[in-house]
């Protein structure tokens, strides 16, 4: 059975992509660092089993799920995610890294991105990404072949002042630098990855469907070609394509998964 490592697995799209190839077969080892929050979204004790049969389908559905809790501002954070693999002897084929810095995303009242946001934002999305993927790539035990990172839109072209009622203040700069950083970062590790036959992609979204108000939906619908936002299950679809033998000959690509918002 092949294994995915997946990062950032509390996460809207994490949980999305988790859950996805436990359906398709696959071991999982999900990465998280909030314990709790990681219980509550996975527990095998599902609200929804109500009878034993029900319960015992939901507990199947996690039984090749394995949970590894990690800081990625913790300097050793790598070390101790493969000391975990060692440990339960499972190695990834595949290594999906979607963690985000998500707590460094502030901006002060004047539009300014303070140093230690900026320099959060990139310690999450790009330093440690490149060390997992490093270590994974280069340890003994290594059976990877395909990294995915997920960027977004905002990596490719910079954010649309009419989308927003005050911009300074609502478009965090350290965001989009970064996940312009996520896509550069995709081609250097495809070119020093290419003799362990390790394939690296990248995918960058437009808006997903989740937080957004009514509002913001209307706004981008009208700047974006296919007219909405996309649903959180069709980010998965993508995503299943670059891990497939169907995405053989690609790598170093940015696949851009918008609707079309960026040829505008």
């Amino acid at each position: 059975m092949e294994t995915i490592l997946i990062t950032g697995t509390t996460g809207m799209l994490g949980q999305k992509f988790v859950n996805h190839f436990l359906d398709k077969g696959l071991n999982v080892v999900a990465i998280y660092r909030n314990e709790e929050k990681f219980n509550k979204i996975y527990s095998n004790k599902s609200n929804d089993a109500k009878d034993a049969e029900n319960a015992n389908l939901y507990a199947n559905h996690y039984a090749n799920l394995y949970g590894i809790c990690a800081d990625f501002c913790n300097e050793n954070f790598a070390d101790e995610i493969i000391k975990k693999l060692e440990t339960i002897n499972i190695f990834p084929e595949y290594l999906v890294n979607v963690a985000s810095g998500c707590d460094s995303f502030k901006i002060n009242s004047e539009g300014f991105s303070e140093r230690k946001n900026m320099l959060g934002t990139y310690l999450v999305d790009v330093v440690a990404p490149y060390e997992l993927s490093f270590k994974l790539a280069n340890h003994k035990n290594s059976k990877l072949k395909k990294i995915v990172n997920i960027s977004s839109m905002y990596g490719v072209v910079p954010y649309n002042p009419c989308l927003y009622n005050n911009p300074s203040t609502e478009t965090p700069i350290q965001y989009a630098v970064t996940k312009a950083a996520v896509i550069h970062l995709t081609k250097e590790l495809a070119i020093r990855f290419a003799d362990k036959n390790i394939t690296v992609n990248c995918i960058s979204y437009g808006g997903v469907e989740g937080k957004a108000s009514d509002e913001f939906k209307e706004k981008l619908a009208k700047v974006t070609p296919l007219k909405r936002m996309m649903t959180p299950d069709e980010t998965v679809k993508s995503l299943d394509f670059l891990i497939s033998e169907n995405s053989v000959y690609m790598t170093g690509h940015n696949l851009i998964v918008d609707g079309g918002r960026t040829i505008w």
